[in-house]
């Protein structure tokens, strides 16, 4: 397994439509571990293959179980390749969410409450989820992604230009000075 490069905005790659994955075969198994390896590192709880620079509809999530501390929950990551929603409820629900393409940047995003899931597994079998609370949010965050779409495009467009300027005032100020 290895950690792979995760692309912060405003690269563009962020904003490529993912395309849909032919088959499971052993470079998207090995692909999705490196995902999840990568996700714990950061650490976060949702990547998605665009976010490592694979325009593919892939991604991975680990949410802790609601109302249990992290800490000394092990690992349940779940590997999804072409997850589609297919139901979603009337129901909106506001969270606070942040990205791994966005770091140290959170912002409130509303969004359906409950979805229903239809994806492959890391073994190209066909299964459904009925996911609510974070599992539901991670998953859209998630998806978003392999649509091109950010949290920050759900958010105004001061607030957006905002988070933006930080994120690339931050990254000049990591750069070394040239001498």
């Amino acid at each position: 397994m290895a950690i792979l490069n995760i692309i912060e905005a405003p690269d563009p790659r962020l904003k490529v439509k993912a395309k849909p994955v032919k088959q499971v075969d052993a470079r998207i198994k090995q692909l999705l571990d490196d995902m999840v390896e990568t996700m714990h590192a950061a650490p976060g709880i949702g990547l998605a293959g665009p976010q490592v620079g694979e325009a593919l509809r892939l991604l991975v999530i680990d949410v802790p179980k609601e109302g249990l501390p992290r800490e000394g929950q092990p690992p349940n990551p779940m590997k999804i390749v072409n997850p589609e929603i297919v139901w979603a409820s009337d129901e909106l629900k506001p969270w606070e969410e942040g990205c791994l393409s966005l770091p140290e940047q959170y912002a409130e995003v509303v969004r359906p409450a409950e979805i229903k899931l239809r994806y492959l597994d890391e073994t190209g079998t066909k299964r459904e989820l009925h996911a609510t609370g974070v599992m539901a949010v991670c998953i859209q965050h998630e998806m978003d992604h392999l649509e091109g779409v950010l949290f920050v495009d759900h958010i105004s467009a001061l607030r957006r230009n905002m988070i933006l300027r930080k994120l690339q005032k931050a990254r000049k100020l990591k750069q070394p000075v040239p001498a």
